[in-house]
C-alpha cells in the first residue's frame, strides 16, 4: 500500500517553532509506522531518555539477580533433600530398636507361655493325685 508523499510548506519560523513542527510530524510518521504496541514502547522509551548502554546494565542486571536466585533455590533444595535423608535414616533407625525391642519381647513372652505350661502341668499332676 503505497501513500502519496505529502509535501508541506512550512513558513518560516522560530527555532523553536521549528522544533515543534518536526516534533509533531515524527510522532504522526510512527503513528502511521508503528503497531499500538510498539508505539507505546518508543513513547516510553522517549520520556525515560532509555539508551542502550541502560539497557544493556538492566539486562546484566537481570542476569545476575536470575543466577542469585537460582543458586539460592539450588541451595533451598539442596537443604530440603538432606533434611528428607537425615528423617529417612532416624526413621530406620527408630524401626530397627522397635524391631529389636518386639524379637526380645517375644522371646520373653514365649519363656512366659513355656513356664506357664509347666505350672499347669505340674497343678495338673498335683490334682489328679
Amino acid at each position: 500500500m503505497e501513500r502519496p508523499s505529502m509535501e508541506i510548506n512550512l513558513p518560516d519560523t522560530h527555532e523553536e517553532g521549528k522544533l515543534y513542527v518536526v516534533d509533531s510530524l515524527n510522532n504522526l510518521n510512527k503513528l502511521n509506522v508503528c503497531p499500538d504496541g510498539s508505539q507505546h514502547a518508543l513513547d516510553e522509551e522517549e520520556s525515560t531518555g532509555d539508551t542502550g548502554e541502560n539497557r544493556a546494565e538492566r539486562n546484566t542486571r537481570n542476569q545476575c539477580l536470575f543466577f542469585v536466585t537460582f543458586v539460592l533455590t539450588l541451595i533451598v533444595s539442596l537443604a530440603l533433600v538432606s533434611f528428607v535423608i537425615f528423617l529417612i535414616i532416624q526413621t530406620r533407625n527408630k524401626m530397627d530398636q522397635i524391631t529389636s525391642r518386639l524379637i526380645s519381647e517375644k522371646k520373653n513372652i514365649e519363656e512366659l507361655k513355656k513356664m506357664n505350661n509347666m505350672i499347669l502341668k505340674h497343678l495338673n499332676q498335683s490334682g489328679i493325685k
